[in-house]
Formats: C-alpha cells, structure tokens, sequence
C-alpha cells in the first residue's frame, strides 16, 4: 500500500485549488500593476478651457470682472467712460482711450492698472482704494485671456 501518493480523487481537487489560487494571483498582480501605472487626469484639467475661447471668458474671465469691476465699469456704470461689458466697449476705451491690447497683454492698461503699475501719468491703480487689488491669480487670469486674443460673446445687437 502506498501512503505517499494522494488517492486519485485528492489529485483533481488539488489541481482546481492550484490553478484558482494561480488565477487569483494574476488577477491581483494586474490590477495591482494597472493601479500603480494609471496617472488619472484631474477633473479640471479635463474640464480647463484654452484662453483663446469663449468659454474661458464665460468661465474664467467674467466672473473676475462681475466681482471687481462691474459695480463702476459694467452695466449702466461706465466710470471714466470705460465699459468692460462686452468686446466694443473694451476695444474703444475710456477716457483715456483703449485699455486693450487684444494679443498683447503687456501693452494692455488694463493690465498695468490691475497689476498697481500706473501709468506715471495716471497712477490710479484698479480697483481703487478701498477695494482689494486683485489677487494674482486673476490678474494672470485677465492676462493670459487678453495675450490669447479676447475671445468674448458676441456683442448684443442694438436696433
């Protein structure tokens, strides 16, 4: 009688345990490798507009002006006759003339106003005391959507 060797029932039981703990341990080691190579894209950089649309305006650019510059350059407001509303009005100017530079962030007033550096001439900086310079997140905002060309809505039409 031999005591060594498993009965032959042992012998398929032992090769269905083998051969699931084999697939368990391939399972793993895939997902475990999936895991550590996957580099998930965030939310937001999936969802980011590119400066030079639309929708960067709508969603970045617009809101920075609705909260610091609205209440004297938008609307009905159009302090030193300057109306940041829509493209014809940031195109003409205020009183001192254009405030944009569409391309040119550098050689924006507008820009330089928000940033506190003049001009020498007229070195009211935006928004005036006792308002909060904008942070510079938002000025690069601004910047980065004026370099990109000023992609806006159309302007209303008026009849």
């Amino acid at each position: 009688m031999m005591h060594n060797q498993p009965s032959a029932d042992a012998r398929p039981a032992f090769r269905l345990r083998l051969s699931c703990n084999l697939v368990a341990l391939a399972v793993a080691a895939l997902l475990f490798a999936a895991a550590t190579l996957w580099q998930p894209r965030s939310v937001a950089a999936q969802s980011d507009p590119a400066p030079n649309s639309v929708a960067f305006y709508k969603q970045r650019v617009r809101p920075i002006f609705e909260s610091h510059c609205y209440r004297c350059h938008g609307g009905m407001n159009h302090r030193g006759h300057l109306s940041i509303a829509t493209r014809a009005g940031l195109l003409k100017g205020g009183m001192d003339g254009a405030v944009v530079v569409p391309g040119n962030a550098a050689q924006s007033l507008l820009v330089h106003l928000i940033r506190h550096e003049g001009p020498a001439d007229d070195p009211m900086p935006m928004p005036p005391p006792p308002h909060q310079k904008l942070s510079d997140a938002d000025i690069a905002t601004i910047a980065q959507w004026i370099q990109a060309g000023m992609a806006m809505p159309p302007d209303p039409q008026r009849h």
